[in-house]
């Protein structure tokens, strides 16, 4: 079974995402923050981290280059999720290397094939 660490700031989107990905089948942790997503992605090496960028303490950003920085969790896929509109931002973050972007509010579906076309390239 495959972990996937949830970071994201807002608690009922949190809450879906956590729910929808469990009954899925997947194992869930999650991080109210990016702050505490490091310390548990660099804890629990999860096969996929679903990130927001816009958080208090640490964005998705910072949490993104802190992880590529170690070992450890450098190859961990790792998918940007964002409530912004802003093409820029996707482009960064994909320049950045991360595995993929999603925008909310976005369809069960784009998350789990995501996931699963993320989980497939590693």
């Amino acid at each position: 079974m495959n972990t996937i660490l949830v970071i994201e700031d807002n608690k009922e989107i949190r809450e879906n995402v956590c729910e929808l990905l469990q009954l899925e089948g997947y194992n869930v942790l999650f991080a109210v923050n990016g702050k505490a997503g490091l310390a548990l992605a660099k804890e629990s090496n999860p096969d996929l981290i679903l990130c927001d960028i816009w958080m208090p303490e640490m964005g998705g950003y910072e949490v993104f280059n802190d992880l590529k920085k170690e070992t450890a969790t450098s190859s961990i896929p790792f998918v940007f999720v964002t409530a912004s509109a802003d093409r820029r931002e996707v482009e960064i973050g994909l320049n950045m290397g991360a595995h993929a972007y999603i925008r909310k509010p976005f369809q069960e579906q784009e998350l789990f094939d995501t996931i699963k076309e993320c989980l497939k390239s590693e």
